[in-house]
């Protein structure tokens, strides 16, 4: 691959593993966490917008309208909802651990749902991939508010699942862009019943924690995508799309560097354990699913490419 691809690989995972630390950055500043979802994504869906201004989209079909309001209600909406109020009680490094599982939901929803037919080692790895999401909880089994945080991130896990499964048709007859556009749009409908909240903290909140938002809504949200999909156009699929299993890695990291925040031992075993469950689901477990992903909007407007991919 040229060395501009490698460059808007390493950006992207860049911004999109920096997202967990952005939200807790935004929710220790003054926000609630339905305000640190609402800014975020009305800034995300300003930049689509510009895009949209300056470059022609699609017009969805009228066939494709539901679906595609559906996707975006659960792609966005409920996927980056649950994972920040998961990320009020659960630590950036965490959450991108149990989002890390994602693959494997993804793997079960396509089974159900595509009759795609696991091999005995896809198995196995859906086992290692619930194992290591039991191991990143165990330490921290006796707090409740932890548990409720883990439980909704992984209902964005799950949310995700799906949301990878049944977008794959759409982007027969879409750009991505465009669906990404549209999910955002649609995705942060909802949202704006946090917006009196919104008004009433955003005098009060910290400039630091306003400017993390804007960041994870403009960066990992909207313009990581476009590099991506740069990527995803100018270099090989798989080779791109492996590059994600480092996310975890790197969320991790930067929530060390930004925040001062280290997840425990048992959640980096489990963490470990959930990883390897994922790829032996990815590269072992199936004669081919339709998609390759590892899944999550982080925490970003999650779309992938027509072979494999992800983001979040």
């Amino acid at each position: 691959m040229s060395l501009k691809t490698w460059m808007a690989v390493g950006v992207t995972l860049l911004f999109w593993s920096s997202a967990f630390a952005g939200i807790k950055a935004g929710l220790a500043g003054g926000y609630g966490a339905g305000q640190v979802v609402l800014l975020r994504f009305l800034s995300a869906s300003a930049v689509f917008i510009l895009y949209a201004i300056f470059r022609r989209i699609a017009i969805p079909r009228r066939e494709d309208v539901p679906k595609i309001i559906v996707l975006g209600l659960t792609g966005i909406s409920l996927y980056h909802i649950a994972l920040t109020f998961g990320e009020l009680t659960v630590s950036a490094g965490v959450a991108s651990l149990i989002i890390a599982v994602a693959p494997v939901f993804t793997a079960v929803v396509a089974a159900w749902a595509l009759k795609e037919r696991l091999t005995l080692w896809g198995w196995v790895g859906l086992a290692l991939g619930f194992a290591g999401v039991a191991l990143i909880t165990l330490d921290s089994s006796h707090d409740a508010g932890f548990t409720r945080g883990a439980v909704l991130i992984l209902v964005s896990a799950i949310a995700t699942a799906f949301f990878f499964v049944y977008q794959k048709p759409l982007f027969a007859r879409y750009r991505a862009v465009d669906l990404t556009a549209y999910f955002t749009w649609i995705g942060v409908t909802p949202m704006l019943v946090f917006m009196p909240g919104l008004v009433r903290e955003l005098p009060h909140a910290t400039l630091s924690a306003t400017l993390a938002c804007l960041y994870i809504g403009v960066f990992p949200a909207a313009i990581a995508y476009v590099a991506w999909a740069y990527a995803l156009s100018t270099g090989r699929a798989t080779t791109v799309s492996s590059t994600l299993y480092v996310n975890p890695l790197l969320a991790i990291l930067i929530a060390w560097v930004w925040l001062r925040e280290l997840p425990p031992l048992s959640a980096l075993l489990g963490g470990t354990v959930a990883i390897a469950g994922v790829l032996m689901v990815s590269f072992l477990g199936k004669k081919r699913l339709p998609i390759d992903v590892l899944g999550t909007n982080t925490g970003a407007s999650p779309a992938i490419d027509e072979q494999e991919g992800e983001c979040v």
